[in-house]
């Protein structure tokens, strides 16, 4: 399964720290994540990500455009409820997406934790058959 990170600046190293304790089942997937999460990830958890612009640079819409194309199969973004930001437009127009396209989402440690203990019983496997329509 393809697995993207994305987190506000307040969140990365939870997000990051997040992936290190869950490391053993994140490792058993392909992740994908914007600039500088990505980063994060791969020097706290020692994980392997395939890297994209950095969320201000356009990071979470390339992201977006994978979710469009049925190339994302859950998505981990860590968001920061107290800290409005000015690309709240496209976190809401991210979040809409995965609605669209039924894409599992976890915004914070409680919901990514569900999703990642689904992930390992292989309660998410229904994504396999999606993805090859």
């Amino acid at each position: 399964m393809t697995i993207a990170l994305i987190a506000t600046d307040t969140k990365k190293e939870l997000l990051a720290q997040f992936c290190m304790a869950y490391s053993r089942i994140l490792g058993q997937h392909e992740l994908v994540a914007t600039g500088t999460t990505g980063k994060m990830v791969e020097e706290i958890a020692g994980l392997p990500v395939q890297r994209f612009l950095s969320g201000t640079h356009g990071g979470d819409q390339q992201i977006a455009s994978r979710i469009a194309c049925n190339e994302i199969d859950m998505l981990l973004f860590f968001r920061d409820p107290n800290n409005t930001s000015t690309n709240e437009v496209h976190e809401l127009n991210l979040l809409r997406l995965c609605d669209v396209h039924n894409i599992p989402v976890g915004t914070n440690i409680a919901t990514a934790e569900v999703l990642i203990h689904g992930l390992e019983r292989g309660d998410l496997d229904w994504r396999d058959i999606v993805r090859a329509k």
